[in-house]
């Protein structure tokens, strides 16, 4: 679960405005309410107006500062002491350049610290310490690493490789697979993998190069990955994981200090190397988006029958390991709810004993844009936002009123800043929220408030993840009116689009850093979570996003696979079972 730095208290609601960027005198009213907590920089100021209209008004300035990267532990303040005499140092021939040349310098400005001379020997395997590259997993002190990732094209139905297939493609091994990487890769890989028998590739040419030759492989560094490429696992290790250990994974180079002087000359050699790493888990936000949840009619049946927690057994660990989880949830929390499942009924609720499924989730925010949100009227909406608030659950998409309902939800997590927003694009009219009712955000109603608010937020966040509760439709390819709605949002600056509308999965469409925008996703739609449709196989497949977010830039999404049982609980897709829901939603993907 994730730590949320502030959200809003839907207990006094009005126009939230916030400065934008730092520009005096510039605001944007943001429909919301008083925060419980306030910004980390500068505040917010609450007016009492009911108006869903965005306001301009002269502040003082508020300055939102950018993430600020963790830094690396300073460096001990080195003194006579710490060398009982001239040390010789050698720099081995494998490290790339510019970390000798960084060296270099660090090393000739310890002698007027210490005063105890500091030598570099040639050749290097002479001198008393040698500065070498080796595998993270064989590390003792290291003082710098590198971490790599294996890349392929989105759109690739294979999900590993295993160590000793990469390092027979990297050597050039016949009948293997090409592999591209660029030259700066060269000799940090070497130690890992060997002599390097691909094609090298300028880092801006490596996905070109993918797509021209199917089944090829990218080695790059972990912090070049963006959205086009789907990192594989190397030898069942998930370079993305926010559980990662670097000591397991057989891409990870550090540079480490060896030999009898080694212990003495390491604190003086603490971040000689600049960035220390370009894998610091302090920088590191994964993101889990789903679709449909309606824990009614046959789910809540088996829920009330199974246990409460029933939906979310199988698929629990996984969910509940991401930093933030989401939730769309479709219909009112009702605490006189009682399951009714016949068939076809459409008027529906959950009880609130049904949250246990959603905690057991690790359930951080819920998006409410689902047009059954008013399925038991506005009183009955109001109870359920009321619940919401009671349980100090992060809840947007609908509200006491308009302003309410669109207002973005702020989060923060290891630097990285989100603005979630979500709109019901769809009918009925009964569930759409009016300047003195409850209900979802009406995306057509809104639609100028809500591109301008996306727009602004994204001078203010890194990440604007937008969801839209769109016309259902039961195919994969989306229609032509959603192609242009969502991608409208992307070019505004969301760098996630969602469609929480659909009961089967639909086409991804990434976006990479050089894009206009820079790395994003939309996502047409991921189908169910927690709903009782089992009546065709595509309503039965379900999709999940997990995005890794770092350093303020969406790297990677890996689109997690299940296939529901018993109306009410997912289970994991096999092998071939992913493989057909990916081949599906892979060969909808509209025309760019």
């Amino acid at each position: 679960m994730g730590s949320m730095s502030f959200f809003f208290d839907r207990r006094s609601c009005g126009a939230l405005l916030w400065a934008v960027g730092g520009a005096v005198g510039v605001a944007v009213a943001l429909a919301a309410c008083r925060p419980i907590q306030p910004p980390p920089q500068g505040g917010a100021v609450v007016l009492p107006s009911p108006t869903p209209t965005p306001l301009i008004l002269l502040l003082p300035p508020v300055v939102q500062q950018p993430p600020t990267p963790v830094a690396p532990p300073p460096a001990p303040t080195p003194t006579r002491e710490a060398l009982a005499g001239p040390v010789t140092v050698g720099l081995a021939a494998s490290l790339p350049a510019n970390w000798r040349s960084q060296l270099q310098a660090h090393l000739a400005s310890l002698d007027t610290v210490t005063g105890t001379p500091v030598r570099l020997l040639e050749p290097p395997i002479l001198a008393e310490v040698l500065l070498d590259l080796r595998p993270a997993s064989q590390a003792l002190a290291p003082l710098a690493e590198r971490v790599f990732a294996v890349a392929v094209p989105f759109a690739t139905l294979r999900d590993d490789i295993g160590f000793a297939e990469l390092t027979a493609a990297w050597q050039g091994a016949a009948g293997s697979p090409m592999v591209y990487t660029s030259l700066e890769n060269l000799a940090l890989l070497r130690p890992l993998l060997g002599d390097f028998g691909g094609t090298l590739t300028p880092p801006d040419a490596l996905l070109a190069a993918l797509e021209n030759n199917p089944g090829s492989l990218a080695v790059l560094p972990f912090d070049q990955l963006d959205p086009r490429f789907k990192a594989l696992t190397v030898a069942g290790v998930n370079v993305l994981s926010n559980r990662f250990d670097r000591s397991t994974y057989p891409l990870a180079v550090v540079l480490e200090v060896q030999g009898p002087g080694a212990g003495a000359l390491y604190p003086l050699l603490q971040n000689a190397i600049q960035p220390v790493t370009n894998r610091d888990p302090a920088r590191l936000t994964q993101l889990i988006l789903t679709g449909v949840t309606a824990m009614s009619r046959v789910t809540a049946l088996r829920m009330d029958q199974k246990g409460y927690e029933y939906p979310a057994r199988v698929i629990s660990d996984v969910f509940a390991a991401a930093d933030i989880t989401h939730i769309s949830n479709e219909v009112p929390f009702l605490d006189d709810c009682v399951a009714d499942p016949t068939e076809n009924n459409l008027i529906l609720c959950s009880h609130p004993n049904y949250w246990a499924a959603l905690a057991a989730l690790g359930t951080d925010i819920v998006g409410l844009s689902g047009n059954h949100v008013n399925d038991f009227g506005r009183e009955g909406a109001r109870r359920s936002l009321a619940w919401y608030r009671e349980n100090q659950i992060p809840v947007y998409g609908s509200g006491l009123n308009v302003n309410e309902a669109c207002a973005p939800l702020l989060w923060e997590h290891h630097g990285n800043t989100f603005a979630f927003l979500a709109a019901l694009a769809f009918f009925p009219e009964g569930a759409w929220a009016t300047n003195e009712q409850p209900g979802a955000c009406y995306y057509y109603h809104n639609q100028e408030i809500l591109l301008a608010l996306v727009r602004q937020l994204a001078q203010v966040v890194d990440v604007v993840a937008v969801e839209l509760q769109y016309t259902e439709t039961y195919t994969p390819f989306p229609t032509a009116a959603q192609v242009a709605d969502f991608r409208e949002l992307r070019a505004a600056g969301a760098q996630l689009v969602t469609g929480v509308q659909s009961h089967v999965p639909q086409a991804q469409e990434p976006y990479g850093v050089s894009d206009q925008g820079g790395s994003g996703l939309i996502s047409y739609g991921l189908g169910n979570l927690f709903f009782d449709q089992m009546w065709s196989w595509e309503t039965r497949t379900e999709l999940a996003a997990r995005h890794t977010v770092y350093g303020g830039q969406l790297l990677s999404t890996e689109l997690l696979t299940l296939v529901l049982e018993d109306f009410a609980q997912p289970r994991w897709a096999t092998a071939e079972e992913r493989a057909e829901i990916l081949s599906r939603i892979f060969a909808a993907a509209p025309a760019r």
